[in-house]
């Protein structure tokens, strides 16, 4: 048996969403105890719903929920093992089994409190009448990017039973592995993210190409916006029928714009998706994700999500404050704090935590796991973030 130290405790008042500063000061460490490697947590009668959503909704918990944006991938070695078999990234994420043997790949190692689906926010594209692929070295390459009016008006509504059955059965599938211990969650792009990879034909640096479509043929992006609000929208509605419990909205290259563009271009589209899907799934948590979003914080809740993700760029406690009490919060670990010690690693996490204070807080990364980031680092991350309570 190994015992760390890894929680801490305060005092909150039931007036208030957040501990005061002064309760923030009494942050104590709790002892957790570890056996085999694997978190020793007290025995408690199954809860109706997964902590996560709990949490989420603002319900009395004992601790955050943990799960790691690309929690399964390439840092570990059971998914490089796969990659030997299956070097097309397509079909590992296109191929039921495979979906759902690699989402499962970090449940079945570190027991998180999410377990993600395992799939690509450009997955939906195919059935667009999009073509793309996502080349090893290279990442995703759009063939024929849509410039004009005309190339807008080829790309479909996307019809999800029909284009990705896939994606449905491997969600279902994944609700029965998992057996709400943890919240399946599903995923999709934003309508600027998808359709900035769209114009510029892949990844980007300087996003030239898709602001001089907004600039200057702002008819045009809006048109390719707008079938991309409609089409995730149904996507996500798809995947919450399917076994999906909570949804995370990427809108990853968002914060490529300024306030007021963020306004025209992002916003309203992304209000459109929530409203659209609350309508007919009013209790599905939607989570948003925007990389850099430190400047546009504040206009964030205004989509209507019930979480925001936050980046490492952001302190926790100034996320909260800004964001205010009636919008959950995620994250925000330095990814590369995983590249720390254990020692470096805990300090960080009980710092997050405590600055998000009690409840409403879903315990993260503020990005992606990094490629080489040691598999023991992950374990602990998770043994530590499952040993904390309130």
């Amino acid at each position: 048996m190994s015992c760390i130290y890894s929680s801490v405790s305060f005092s909150i008042s039931s007036k208030s969403a957040f501990p005061s500063s002064s309760s923030r000061s009494n942050f104590k460490p709790r002892i957790s105890c570890s056996v085999g490697g694997t978190v020793a947590e007290p025995k408690t009668i199954n809860a109706t719903e997964p902590l996560l959503l709990d949490a989420v909704r603002g319900k009395e918990v004992e601790r955050p929920p943990v799960w790691l944006m690309r929690q399964a991938g390439r840092y570990m070695k059971s998914y490089q093992t796969l990659c030997e078999k299956h070097p097309s990234f397509r079909e590992r994420s296109e191929n039921v089994d495979l979906v759902v043997e690699i989402s499962l790949q970090p449940w079945k190692v570190f027991q998180p409190d999410g377990v993600i689906l395992f799939s690509d926010i450009l997955t939906p594209l195919s059935g667009m009448n999009i073509p793309f692929d996502i080349i090893k070295g290279k990442g995703p390459v759009i063939f024929d990017p849509p410039t004009t009016l005309s190339d807008v008006e080829k790309v479909r509504e996307f019809i999800p039973e029909e284009s990705v059955p896939y994606v449905g059965e491997a969600l279902t599938i994944l609700r029965k592995e998992v057996n709400n211990q943890a919240a399946v969650l599903g995923f999709v792009g934003a309508p600027f993210t998808l359709a900035s990879y769209v114009v510029e034909g892949g990844s980007s640096k300087n996003f030239t190409k898709i602001k001089r479509l907004a600039f200057a043929e702002p008819k045009v992006l809006h048109s390719l916006l707008q079938v991309f609000a409609t089409s995730m929208a149904k996507y996500i509605r798809y995947q919450a029928d399917h076994g999906a419990q909570a949804v995370q909205i990427f809108d990853s290259w968002a914060t490529e714009l300024s306030p007021v563009d963020f306004e025209e271009f992002s916003l309203p589209y992304l209000k459109q998706i929530v409203e659209a899907v609350k309508l007919t799934h009013p209790d599905l948590p939607l989570i948003l994700y925007a990389s850099g979003s430190g400047g546009l914080l504040e206009r964030l809740p205004l989509t209507g999500v019930d979480v925001v993700s936050l980046d490492w760029t952001v302190d926790m406690a100034d996320g909260r404050r800004r964001l205010g009490p009636n919008v959950a919060i995620q994250g925000n670990v330095d990814p590369g704090v995983l590249f720390g010690s254990k020692e470096f690693i805990t300090n960080r996490i009980n710092d997050t935590v405590k600055k998000a204070g009690k409840g409403k807080h879903i315990l993260n990364l503020g990005h992606g796991i990094k490629v080489g980031t040691p598999e023991e680092n992950v374990a602990h991350f998770f043994e530590v973030a499952k040993g904390l309570r309130y």
